[in-house]
């Protein structure tokens, strides 16, 4: 008796060669559908589905493969005395090769107009069914869902007749990925359907994107994943046009830079240092803003990664090219820019699309045995109930100064303190077990730039001390959120030095 190949694909890339391969080492093709047709079309013999079920295709083909006639020969332990004899009792012959993958849901929903309709009618039903069977009883069956696979099936079925069971194991581990992935993206997509905000389980997948050659530190593996149809605005799905490849901690450094300079509109430029930026600069122009950036901390940035809002064009390319960056980040490089910043063989250069700036709905983190889910913290002073409890009122530029300090401290891990003018940071305070101690550091770097400067908070102060030290270095005006018991303190002592205070509402805590 010939062995069966069952082969039934959505994705045809290399189908026909490897039905024909199969065809030519004695296999027997059973197929339906669009693919049968396609490889009736190359001349190849095909027994259909139907021809092997005695059913024909129903309910708009809904139901093709659901039937013993194919689950008894995926399922059907073939050595086992019982299993044979219900096999021959009941006319079922064995499939040994299954060769399946699915309908293209993720392709159907990341089109713009899908409707649900769509999604739904491309919910895949026979398909995972006879790759979960053919997986489950990879002792006996080889299964494929991978047109990589192809190869390394033919060449081990021609050199010793059979599939090694060591391969067939991967690849059954492989089919349950795959399935689990598949259910993962309809899960997601039925949970927001349904409107369901905290689910009973929740189920992500992600895709490989590149092994990375260690972690945070060289005695860690580590790997780079990405969200299927996940956000384009990312570094996850930034375009590499030169340098090495990206490190665990280029990766994150690269992802808070970009989560920075995506608050600005006007030309801005951010540089980053162990996922805290170490200077942020806007401008008139993209040289401009990276001017004032370099200024704000020239020894922190060495060895930084860079964001830009806007085009690098070739001036500043050519003072990039003067300083020691890992990474730079921007919508386009200039061809002139291009050329000088190419000159550095290890420099990476990423480009990401500015104007897809869509954005994940939710923020994972991890921690042992578990995952916290939460909103990302898009709260801008667009959405705050700002309140003023001092008695002196920020002066226009001092306003200017304020709303560039509470887009920075945002992305400062906490307790966090931004000393800034209108146009750039001078001095930050980050992950202090205090607060005063993150605004000592930050009024230390601004020095005498302090003077005439603003002040922002990630969160309230629970004492008058900060204020206190902000208004000997001659700070001017600060922002935060306000909150605490003793407000009353910090604003008498405002208004003590004439300082102008602003209340949001909001706090950002980042950890």
């Amino acid at each position: 008796m010939k062995k069966r190949a069952l082969i039934s694909v959505s994705d045809k890339s290399g189908v026909a060669e490897f039905a024909k391969a199969l065809s030519e080492l004695g296999f027997e093709i059973l197929s339906t559908g669009g693919t049968k047709t396609a490889l009736e079309e190359i001349g190849l013999p095909v027994t259909g589905v139907s021809d092997v079920t005695g059913f024909p295709e129903i309910l708009e083909g809904r139901v093709k493969t659901l039937n013993p006639f194919i689950h008894g020969g995926l399922l059907a332990k073939f050595d086992e005395p019982s299993h044979k004899e219900q096999l021959e009792e009941h006319q079922i012959q064995p499939i040994h090769v299954v060769c399946v993958n699915l309908y293209p849901f993720q392709q159907t929903i990341a089109k713009p107009d899908v409707t649900v309709e769509d999604a739904i009618e491309n919910i895949d039903i026979g398909g995972p069914a006879m790759l979960r069977a053919s997986a489950k009883n990879h002792e006996y069956v080889t299964v494929v869902v991978d047109p990589s696979d192809y190869e390394t099936v033919l060449s081990q079925l021609k050199q010793n007749g059979e599939v090694e069971k060591e391969t067939r194991r991967k690849l059954a581990a492989k089919v349950f990925r795959h399935t689990a992935a598949y259910d993962a993206m309809i899960a997601e997509y039925m949970t927001k359907l349904a409107n369901e905000e905290a689910p009973e389980k929740l189920t992500v997948t992600y895709e490989l994107k590149q092994s990375l050659r260690y972690g945070e530190n060289p005695h860690q593996k580590a790997s780079f994943y990405r969200k299927p149809l996940g956000s384009e605005f990312s570094i996850a799905n930034a375009e590499q046009l030169h340098g090495k490849e990206l490190s665990y901690n280029n990766i994150n450094d690269a992802d808070a830079a970009l989560q920075i300079v995506k608050e600005f509109t006007e030309p801005a430029a951010v540089a980053v240092k162990h996922m805290n930026p170490c200077g942020v600069g806007s401008g008139e122009s993209v040289y401009d803003a990276f001017t004032k950036a370099f200024a704000a901390d020239p020894v922190s940035i060495f060895g930084g990664i860079i964001a830009f809002n806007r085009e690098v064009d070739k001036e500043t390319a050519q003072k990039l090219y003067e300083i020691f960056l890992e990474i730079i980040i921007a919508p386009s490089f200039s061809k002139e820019a291009l050329e000088i910043l190419t000159g550095k063989k290890n420099l990476r250069l990423l480009t990401i699309p500015f104007s897809k700036q869509d954005k994940e709905e939710v923020k994972l983190t991890s921690i042992e045995g578990g995952l916290l889910i939460q909103d990302f913290d898009e709260y801008t002073l667009d959405n705050a109930e700002i309140t003023i409890p001092t008695k002196r009122q920020p002066s226009d530029e001092e306003w200017k100064a304020l709303k560039l300090g509470w887009k920075v401290v945002k992305h400062v891990k906490s307790n966090a303190i931004v000393v800034n003018n209108a146009e750039m940071t001078l001095g930050i305070g980050a992950g202090q077990m205090n607060r005063v101690g993150a605004a000592k550091i930050a009024l230390e770097q601004a020095g005498e730039k302090a003077n005439g400067a603003a002040m922002a908070s990630d969160a309230f102060f629970p004492m008058d001390d900060t204020v206190e030290a902000a208004a000997k270095a001659g700070i001017t005006a600060i922002i935060q959120p306000g909150g605490s018991v003793r407000d009353e303190d910090s604003i008498k002592k405002a208004d003590e030095y004439g300082i102008a205070m602003v209340f949001t509402g909001v706090r950002h805590f980042k950890h």
